[in-house]
């Protein structure tokens, strides 16, 4: 891989290794913007006058939504323009909405920063895909994605204690200041190291009927649609959860100043699931390590509804069994993004927007209604989990005309990943 990336008209190399950690790093930027934020909410709420707790919940869910609603557009540039240079455009957006965010003098100024600041970064979300999709295909792919979410997903263990760490040394203000300065490194990053990927040959033109018939080619396959939005209405209940965690943890089970240390051991699971996943996929196929996945989450997501409603739930039982379902996700992302994208070689940048926009949209709209819906115990949670579990299994059947667990052969990727660590 690495030699076929130098052998680009770009002069810069980038081995696997380091393109895998640069494209988590990249995503990690929309990840620390959230998950950074948890601790602080109560502290901001209170400094800028907002009294509403559900409402402080607004600062992550409409930077999500912000995200999501951009994320149609990143994938378009990119086919055209190639995506180094979308990449450093949105890093640079990235940066001019944290520091805005740090100077705002009242909550709504706030919500209308980040909702800009998550517009501007869709492109952190959109464009790695379409870079790893230049180069690999199939289960080589899912593989890859299953790396970088790996290190992508550090994220969550790491941010609310991070965030916690600068609210004991300065205000909430300096989180934003941080996060300005954690893209300008990665900005210099991509500018140093990353070649272009996009194929000449695959450039698209700027056309309204050329764009318009890329759209409805990603949009019209039922076998990708049904995975896309399968898996955005299962991350919606977990963005749910995210918006609602501080006050289930932190408030409903009275954990308080442990909340980070809570949140990252459930976030910790998925980190071990997508590293077991890149070793399993390859043997066992997408397909087959997701559909079983899937089930599974059904049937834990049904125990959590059952103990909700029984007076025998504590937080002792809530984490192990909410631990369980986040690994779960851990073999469901990458490998559902992997077969969404396969049918698109040519317009991966195009197809790359589509789906995001349609996962983030969706995912982060039932999001900010479930954390809204939250009722100072752990049931709507529960719910939201078992009620998405079972419409993606439905979408599922419905992309696979009925059959799971098959395995699609495809031609060979145009570089493989078994020499990968």
């Amino acid at each position: 891989m690495a030699a076929a990336i130098a052998s680009s008209t770009d002069h810069r190399a980038i081995g696997p290794v380091e393109l895998v950690v640069l494209m988590a790093a990249m995503m990690a930027l929309n990840g620390v913007a959230i998950d950074g934020m948890l601790p602080a909410l109560a502290q901001l709420a209170g400094d800028l006058g907002e009294a509403d707790g559900n409402r402080r919940q607004l600062v992550v869910g409409l930077y999500l939504l912000a995200n999501g609603v951009g994320c149609i557009y990143p994938g378009i540039l990119a086919d055209r323009f190639g995506r180094r240079r979308v990449v450093l455009v949105a890093l640079a957006a990235y940066v001019i909405g944290s520091l805005g965010c740090s100077l705002v003098g009242n909550f709504d100024e706030l919500l209308a920063m980040r909702a800009f600041q998550g517009f501007a970064a869709a492109g952190l979300s959109v464009v790695p895909a379409a870079i790893i999709r230049d180069r690999y295909e199939g289960d080589a792919m899912a593989r890859l994605l299953s790396m970088i979410s790996a290190v992508f997903i550090t994220v969550p263990i790491f941010a609310p204690g991070l965030g916690q760490l600068v609210l004991a040394f300065a205000g909430w203000r300096w989180i934003f200041v941080l996060l300005a300065g954690f893209a300008l490194l990665v900005g210099s990053w991509v500018w140093l190291r990353l070649p272009e990927t996009l194929d000449p040959q695959h450039r698209q033109k700027m056309q309204l009927g050329t764009l318009a018939g890329n759209m409805a080619q990603a949009l019209g396959n039922r076998s990708a649609m049904g995975y896309v939005i399968g898996s955005a209405i299962l991350f919606g209940s977990i963005f749910g959860y995210i918006n609602m965690s501080q006050q289930l943890i932190a408030e409903f089970f009275g954990l308080g100043d442990w909340f980070p240390l809570v949140f990252g051991i459930t976030a910790a699971a998925m980190v071990l699931a997508n590293l077991t996943n890149s070793r399993i996929v390859t043997r066992f196929g997408a397909r087959r390590v997701s559909h079983s996945g899937l089930i599974a989450f059904v049937i834990v997501s049904a125990a959590q509804v059952w103990l909700a409603y029984s007076p025998y739930e504590t937080i002792w039982i809530f984490v192990p069994l909410l631990a369980i379902n986040l690994a779960l996700l851990g073999f469901l992302g990458a490998n559902f993004g992997s077969i969404a994208m396969q049918p698109f070689a040519r317009i991966a940048g195009a197809a790359s927007s589509v789906q995001s926009f349609l996962r983030m949209v969706i995912s982060s709209g039932l999001g900010i209604m479930i954390g809204q819906l939250y009722d100072g115990t752990a049931r709507v949670l529960a719910i939201a989990l078992l009620c998405s579990a079972l419409i993606s299994l439905a979408l599922v059947l419905w992309a696979e005309d009925g059959k799971l667990f098959r395995r699609l052969h495809a031609k060979p990727p145009p570089q493989s990943a078994d020499h990968l660590p």
